[in-house]
């Protein structure tokens, strides 16, 4: 296979307006851009300042409506877990979409902060989604950080909600989130609305009434009352 990297970047070098202006016409804009770049905005500048588009759109949505919705979107295999599975654009946006309204439940909405406390499983991907479909903040924090260092990032992002998991598995041993959550949560000064928790069969967690939210049976009711209103 014949690599076309020295000519990519020669054409980059000749105009690079004109090199990223192409590149732009492979996303779907709902505003598409007539400036390419801005060097007045902000110590960096800022590309593509008079448009709009959605990240999760470009992610999902188009795929689906191209045909494609029944191609893998995410190929998950953990051996740890010992769980393999296969998630196809339509199912992934179904998920997405349905975790993007219960967001909308628990009163997040464009420019509010979520933290992501989570290990590497597709729930996490569908979480990114959803608060890019809604314009939401997500600050992805290392599943498993101490609960210091988890209190610091809750009190630097301020966020309204937080998801998270039962535990995290990593070689020969299980770490369950939610103590150091728990722990986290009494030490920062902010503290979040609500938590959305994963539970994981290796290691399930004690929620806090009123503060923890399941996962699972939250999405399920959120998926039948959708159901409800279409019928």
């Amino acid at each position: 296979m014949t690599s076309r990297y020295f000519e990519v970047y020669a054409e980059w070098m000749a105009d690079p307006h004109a090199f990223w202006a192409k590149a732009a016409s492979a996303i779907d804009w709902f505003r598409k851009p007539v400036r390419i770049f801005d060097s007045q905005q902000g110590p960096y500048g800022r590309w593509f300042p008079d448009a709009t588009c959605n990240t999760c759109f470009n992610a999902l949505d188009r795929h689906v409506a191209a045909g494609r919705g029944h191609q893998a979107a995410i190929l998950y295999d953990s051996p740890l877990a010992a769980a393999k599975q296969r998630i196809s654009y339509s199912e992934l946006l179904d998920e997405v979409a349905t975790l993007a309204a219960v967001l909308g439940d628990f009163g997040v909405g464009k420019g509010d902060r979520v933290i992501l406390y989570m290990p590497m499983v597709p729930e996490a991907v569908a979480a990114m989604l959803a608060c890019a479909r809604i314009g939401a903040i997500h600050s992805v924090v290392f599943g498993g950080f101490a609960a210091k260092e988890l209190a610091t990032r809750i009190d630097d992002a301020g966020p309204k909600l937080i998801l998270t998991a039962s535990c995290g598995l990593e070689p020969g041993r299980i770490i369950p989130y939610q103590p150091l959550l728990d722990r986290a949560i009494e030490l920062a000064r902010h503290k979040p609305r609500a938590c959305l928790v994963l539970q994981r069969p290796q290691r399930e967690a004690t929620f806090k009434p009123g503060r923890d939210h399941d996962w699972a049976s939250t999405i399920a009711a959120a998926k039948a009352g959708a159901s409800e209103r279409l019928a």
